[in-house]
């Protein structure tokens, strides 16, 4: 059973974000993301009525009688959440952690998914992959997707407790999926670095994702070594990339000597935060990572969308839903 707190919250998230998709997202939404229309399905031998535009004359010269292409209507869409679970994203320096706006934006997402009658998946990650829920439709697995998010960014499992779940996750794939988790699974536990591994999060995505989805990369790109792995999955996918901040990881206020600590590493340093030159320095890192962010992403054709903590989670989304609008009228 969950604990009442997480039911709880499960609730007053549907409520809130299932007011925010009904009256503002829904539209924006259905908008931006469409089907393909046709698809190709297979080829087939020609049969007398068939429409001879559609003959595979490839196909037609290797076998030596006529093959034609068959096509189906394709309009359900496959959405993918990738969640980064890292210990980074529990900071937040206001009203919320940048996990918990992470939440609140896998909500929107999957709500907004299963509004326009799509799938929803998710996975969680972390230094390799953690969990994977096969995409499905209806409000019982979308509130599942949350549920799971939610869950995980408030429980410290045991080792034991973390194996049992993944073998539970193992028995609701199919064979040649399961195989593909367990072993990056089993590469996560000999993986020493405490950095997140986004590479493996999407690598297991190209490769048990049968069909073109969209995906949805929300982490604070707190890692290295990704961006090649970004760019093949991209090819496969639609990827857009959410990048999650909160404000003092932007700039300091003067506040004396601070102890800082890696969330991740645990490593620690005193610094002095009203020092002028530290906050200036800050803020030049700062501002230098995430230009190189954006720079990156753009070379490899990936959408950025940057989401504030501090700030509304719906708004930024909206602004993404229009750019794309945009772009796809041209």
């Amino acid at each position: 059973m969950l604990p009442a707190e997480i039911v709880r919250q499960v609730r007053r998230i549907q409520l809130t974000t299932g007011r925010q998709v009904a009256d503002v997202l829904a539209g924006a939404y259905v908008s931006v993301f469409k089907g393909r229309g046709v698809e190709f399905d297979e080829v087939r031998p020609y049969v007398p009525g068939d429409d001879v535009r559609t003959i595979d004359w490839n196909v037609t010269a290797r076998v030596g009688s006529p093959y034609v292409k068959r096509y189906v209507e394709e309009r359900q869409l496959t959405v993918m959440l990738l969640v980064d679970m890292s210990a980074s994203l529990d900071f937040g320096s206001a009203h919320r952690s940048k996990r918990e706006a992470a939440v609140e934006l896998s909500a929107l997402l999957a709500f907004s998914a299963i509004h326009n009658d799509d799938k929803v998946g998710l996975l969680l990650f972390h230094r390799g992959v953690d969990e994977y829920i096969p995409p499905r439709k209806g409000q019982k697995h979308a509130l599942r997707v949350v549920r799971e998010v939610l869950a995980r960014g408030q429980e410290d499992e045991s080792a034991a407790q973390r194996l049992e779940r993944q073998r539970r996750t193992l028995a609701t794939l199919p064979r040649h999926v399961a195989a593909r988790f367990w072993q990056l699974v089993r590469r996560s536990r000999h993986n020493r670095r405490r950095s997140t591994d986004i590479a493996a999060a999407l690598e297991f995505c190209r490769r048990v994702l049968p069909r073109r989805a969209i995906l949805f990369l929300i982490s604070d790109f707190l890692a290295d070594g990704y961006l090649d792995v970004l760019a093949n999955a991209n090819r496969k996918h639609d990827v857009v990339a959410v990048r999650v901040t909160d404000p003092r990881e932007e700039a300091f206020e003067r506040g004396g000597l601070v102890t800082l600590e890696d969330a991740e590493s645990g490593a620690r340093r005193l610094v002095d935060t009203s020092s002028p030159a530290f906050r200036a320095a800050l803020e030049q890192a700062a501002a230098e990572r995430a230009d190189a962010l954006a720079a990156s992403l753009r070379a490899t054709g990936v959408d950025l969308v940057t989401i504030d903590a501090a700030q509304s989670v719906v708004d930024p989304l909206l602004r993404f839903f229009r750019m794309r609008e945009r772009r796809t009228r041209r």
